[in-house]
């Protein structure tokens, strides 16, 4: 009886406690002014561990021994490298206008001297710290750029060797000590807060003391001291302090905190630190420890939780990204000897690319062309973004993404064999509605059909109809506007891939069901018309020469014995139906080519090498094929592409995109489901964004 009771009481006892306490976030300090205001502020919910600067935090985090801190760009960029693989999770947001989640990187110089961007060699120049965004990358990245900087790339000498040479003395916290970048520097010279002139009000009182220039960010300058300082312009001219929106070097992307690619501790860290925003008023406060920008910049308002599948190349952009390459660059003495990677989706992709890779061989033996494999063009974008990649062949739709995340178009499809040679530069196609002769769709009777589109997020099969069915009918919630679809690239279990095919093959067929590859027996052009053709489709999207290559004789197995005359077009301005070749009359938009993308540093190297590689392999008798497909249809580029085109390095992805084309893209963004994860990542901040 005894042991029964003393194990009852030890159940109760048992089922009485309360659960664990979930453990401490681990903050990671660089200074002891920064463990002071942790231990102050936040020692309930979190551990304090200090550490020797970024890079050890970083490795801290990375290990397991901490779980948080935030960083700048420069060492966001190196915290989401592969072997450490940490990622943001939440972004200052500064409040200002037109500022948000990013800022401005100036230089800034005392009135009334007589300085110039273009004339700064031989001057005493102030910076935040080694490889950080306004005080180091930014503006010796520019100086690089503009050939201010002689230097011919880390196998001729580390950087910071060419910086020495064109300042006469620096301080440049995190730099090697005794040398000319720490001559300026007052205390130690480490990147931390015991150099003084360490963060941007540590450069700044350097530009007051000692210096000729200073490298800080657009906010650095107090409101007491702005009529004795002027910023310099990239056009030598001088603005105002309060001019940073006209006058600066880059608008980059905030400071943010940075951990593990752990979803559970991204929301223990964000939920805690918005209930730090509501109850600590002095949060982004440091003015209690004789430092500044403590934990979080004091210019912080707040902070911003991030998308789930934002990383730190997506966070940081294409263009911040270029310039931190171009700081790492190496030295090369044949500007045409690397190969480009090639990024290809699916396995027919990756198999006909493997096949040019071979053949991209020459006479020394090296491969031009190099495969990389990607599930999808989003995860294209991905590794092209973190050089993985380098360049694909993409829709306009998908370019505009691409461009979105920072991407620039360098080549474009021309389908005019007589235009290749005129160089005509954004060659365009027709966005069509294809029904069954006599079917009575319309316009008018499009609601409660079943469709089929090329895929979703492309050009012809999804933007242009979405885009015009939402800005004419209001309509976002395109699952319930049609009854069933094939949308490759949808929720496969929703109804958008209710009529897709699959492999058609049995075995793995369910598998590749309305995956946006190859595959999926109705992606693409010719995929959309075969759904209306043998698939219970009753309109599809595509381009308006898909019918033409696919009845009459032309095209694969499945289409021979279908006829145009079986088709027409609808128009989402006329009530009645007209022939497929009247499609110039009756078309949902004329669209810019599927175009190449690739990364801005990049785009000169993929257009010497496509060029090349065309000469060779664009022709319908060469040995290989690039515009043709065996095992599918437009593997790597359209079928019916004659050429590819420069685009001018001038225009951006918008230009390239045009007014009508990006206007219809605009609208049918207001619709929060027609946004990727990816773009979504993209524009949580506009920093890179170019109009």
């Amino acid at each position: 009886m005894n042991i029964i009771i003393i194990l009852s009481t030890f159940i109760c006892l048992a089922f009485s406690q309360d659960p664990p306490a979930e453990p401490k976030i681990r903050w990671c300090l660089k200074s002891d002014q920064e463990l002071r205001k942790c231990t102050d502020l936040f020692a309930k919910d979190f551990t304090c561990v200090k550490r020797d600067g970024s890079e050890e935090c970083i490795k801290a985090i990375k290990d397991g021994e901490a779980d948080a801190i935030t960083l700048d760009g420069g060492d966001i960029y190196k915290a989401g490298l592969t072997n450490y693989d940490l990622h943001p999770i939440m972004a200052e947001d500064y409040g200002t206008d037109d500022s948000e989640t990013c800022y401005y990187a100036v230089a800034v110089v005392k009135k009334g001297s007589d300085i110039k961007f273009s004339e700064l060699k031989g001057k005493k120049s102030c910076h935040t710290g080694l490889g950080k965004s306004a005080g180091w990358n930014i503006p010796i990245g520019t100086l690089i750029a503009r050939n201010l900087i002689k230097w011919e790339g880390i196998e001729d000498k580390p950087v910071e060797e060419a910086v020495k040479v064109y300042f006469s003395s620096s301080c440049v916290p995190g730099a090697t000590k005794g040398s000319e970048l720490c001559q300026l520097c007052k205390g130690d010279c480490s990147r931390s807060h015991k150099e003084p002139y360490y963060d941007y009000d540590g450069a700044f009182q350097c530009l007051k003391e000692k210096g000729d220039v200073a490298f800080v960010k657009h906010l650095t300058v107090p409101a007491a001291e702005k009529d004795q300082y002027e910023l310099l312009c990239l056009d030598d001219t001088r603005k105002s302090i309060d001019e940073f929106k006209t006058c600066h070097l880059a608008r980059v992307p905030a400071h943010a905190v940075v951990s593990r690619k752990d979803p559970e501790l991204t929301k223990r860290i964000t939920t805690l630190l918005l209930k730090y925003m509501t109850e600590l008023p002095n949060m982004f406060s440091s003015d209690s420890y004789s430092a500044k920008n403590l934990m979080f910049k004091d210019s912080a308002k707040k902070l911003v939780p991030l998308p789930e599948t934002t990383d730190s190349f997506l966070y940081l952009g294409a263009e911040y990204m270029s310039t931190i390459r171009s700081l790492k660059k190496e030295l090369t003495t044949d500007s045409t000897s690397r190969a480009i990677k090639w990024c290809a989706v699916g396995h027919a992709e990756t198999a006909k690319c493997d096949i040019w890779t071979v053949n991209s061989v020459d006479d020394g033996g090296n491969a031009r062309v190099e495969c990389q494999n990607g599930q999808s063009v989003d995860e294209c974008i991905r590794k092209i973004m973190r050089k993985e990649a380098d360049a694909m062949a993409i829709d306009g739709g998908q370019v505009y993404s691409a461009g979105k995340c920072g991407l620039v178009p360098a080549m474009v499809e021309q389908y005019d064999e007589s235009k290749c040679t005129s160089g005509e530069e954004t060659p365009t196609y027709y966005v069509v509605a294809v029904v069954r002769k006599g079917s009575g769709v319309t316009w008018e009777t499009l609601k409660g059909k079943k469709s089929c589109h090329t895929g979703v997020g492309r050009t012809a099969g999804w933007n242009v109809p979405l885009g015009i069915i939402h800005k004419e009918k209001g309509e976002c919630d395109f699952l319930k506007f049609f009854s069933q679809s094939c949308a490759p690239g949808a929720d496969p279990k929703s109804n958008l891939c209710a009529l897709c095919a699959g492999s058609g093959k049995g075995v793995g067929s369910e598998e590749v069901k309305c995956k946006a590859t190859a595959e999926e027996l109705y992606y693409g052009y010719a995929g959309a018309f075969r759904c209306l053709a043998e698939g219970g489709g009753e309109v599809a999207f595509v381009k308006h020469s898909t019918v033409e290559e696919n009845t009459d004789g032309k095209g694969p197995q499945w289409a021979s014995g279908l006829k145009s005359s079986d088709f027409e077009l609808i128009c989402p301005t006329g009530p009645a139906p007209v022939a497929v070749s009247d499609y110039k009359n009756c078309n949902w938009a004329e669209v810019p080519a599927h175009a190449v993308v690739t990364r801005p540093e990049s785009r000169s190297e993929v257009v010497t090498v496509l060029k090349e590689q065309q000469v060779k392999f664009g022709g319908s008798d060469a040995q290989f094929k690039m515009f043709q497909s065996e095992g599918g249809k437009n593997l790597l580029f359209k079928d019916s592409t004659k050429c590819l085109l420069e685009v001018s390095n001038k225009k951006s992805y918008r230009d390239f995109l045009g007014t009508t084309y990006s206007a219809i893209m605009d609208s049918l963004r207001q619709c929060s489901s027609s946004i990727s994860d990816l773009e979504k990542a993209c524009t949580f901040h506009s920093c890179q964004q170019k109009a």
